[in-house]
């Protein structure tokens, strides 16, 4: 199995990365079921927050997954176990978590934005400035 001229062993930790890191397009209104509005092509503040914090939580999720894979790994012999690895094999995890999200994830931190977006769109769609104490009937015409 190689790719890129990286070898992987069987049952060897995945490589973290070894070589430049690419740019991943960006892909927060792609394939999005949303008639896209100006608002949200542009890219603000808000948005890259929204981003951050759905790739932090697809990272947090991965790394909840990717922990049992490794809780019967035997490393024992020369230069492997003790202490030392238990130490560092959650911040290994944890990296190898945040490297699968920088490179794509898988998906959920795009679920997530699309959601957001859905969200902050009824959100404003709800409050707009046209809906005012006019069309509750409060107070007009009694």
């Amino acid at each position: 199995m190689a790719d890129a001229g990286i070898t992987i062993q069987r049952g060897a930790p995945l490589p973290l990365q070894t070589q430049a890191p690419t740019t991943v397009p960006d892909r927060s209104l792609q394939g999005a079921p949303l008639p896209l509005d100006p608002h949200a092509a542009r890219p603000d503040a808000q948005q890259a927050r929204m981003r951050h914090t759905a790739e932090e939580f697809e990272s947090v999720f991965l790394n909840e997954m990717l922990s049992p894979m490794f809780e019967g790994l035997s490393t024992d012999g020369l230069g492997g176990g003790g202490v030392g690895e238990e130490m560092f094999r959650p911040m290994l995890i944890d990296r190898y978590a945040q490297s699968l999200t920088h490179a794509g994830g898988i998906g959920i931190a795009d679920q997530i934005m699309r959601e957001l977006t859905r969200m902050q769109a009824n959100q404003t769609a709800t409050h707009s400035p046209d809906e005012t104490e006019d069309s509750s009937g409060n107070g007009s015409g009694r």
